[in-house]
């Protein structure tokens, strides 16, 4: 398991890794938190309660997405299911946030003193759409101030090894220069980490850390492009205890 960080007084990050306890058989092995993937759902329930147990807190607390790429953004009042979106946002202090991923970057963001935490996936089409920004807008809406919010992003698919037509690298780079890339090979890629650390600096967002880990070279980590059928590691974001 990635240490835990704190992204502000009393607020904790975490990533994990696919090697961290867990139960799932191979190629889902072990520690597979993905429910949209052909693993044993029960083995995947028990994953959840091993990662949960480790950082620290209930899984019965967690609030997770059905992720669809897009740039939509959920206000969770309680754990569960938060729908078929890309990114959620709370501000009651029972609930950790959480968001999967195996080469899209995961985005992980707080304002302590607003109250207001989120977290977010953000793969090519929503990196595109810009649920980054999104984001950061539903979280302002909920009292965050931009220069306050401190962000975390997760491994990811390197700009060097993520390989993309010239079409579809032109098209993001139309809206986001700072996505298009050189892969090792010399051919055009994009880097999802570059484009949206751009795009929360256009935010104006006040603190960025990067965990600057390639997912397809890091056998550690899931990775759909290095393994196509595989699991998927969490992103999640807390605040210790439970709302009275």
């Amino acid at each position: 398991m990635n240490a835990v960080t704190e992204l502000g007084p009393g607020v904790f990050a975490a990533f994990t890794q696919r090697y961290d306890g867990g139960v799932s058989s191979a190629p889902f092995d072990t520690l597979n938190l993905g429910m949209g993937v052909p693993d044993d759902p029960g083995a995947v329930a028990e994953n959840r309660r091993i990662a949960a147990a480790r950082l620290g807190f209930d899984h019965d607390r967690v609030v997770w997405m059905d992720q669809v790429h897009s740039a939509d953004v959920a206000v969770a009042e309680k754990p569960g299911d938060a729908g078929r979106v890309d990114a959620v946002v709370t501000t009651r202090t029972d609930l950790v946030l959480a968001a999967l991923a195996a080469d899209c970057l995961l985005i992980l963001a707080a304002d302590p003193e607003a109250g207001v935490i989120g977290a977010a996936h953000s793969g090519r089409l929503g990196t595109a759409n810009g649920v980054a920004a999104a984001l950061v807008a539903r979280m302002v809406q909920h009292g965050a101030v931009p220069g306050r919010i401190a962000a975390a992003l997760g491994p990811s698919i390197c700009g060097h090894c993520y390989e993309v037509p010239p079409d579809m690298q032109a098209e993001i780079a139309r809206a986001i220069p700072q996505a298009a890339s050189r892969t090792r090979n010399g051919t055009t890629g994009i880097d999802i980490r570059a484009a949206v650390a751009a795009q929360l600096r256009a935010a104006d967002i006040g603190h960025i850390t990067v965990d600057e880990r390639c997912t397809l070279e890091s056998p550690e980590l899931f990775s759909h492009r290095r393994d196509a059928t595989t699991g998927r590691f969490a992103g999640y974001i807390w605040r210790p205890g439970r709302q009275g």
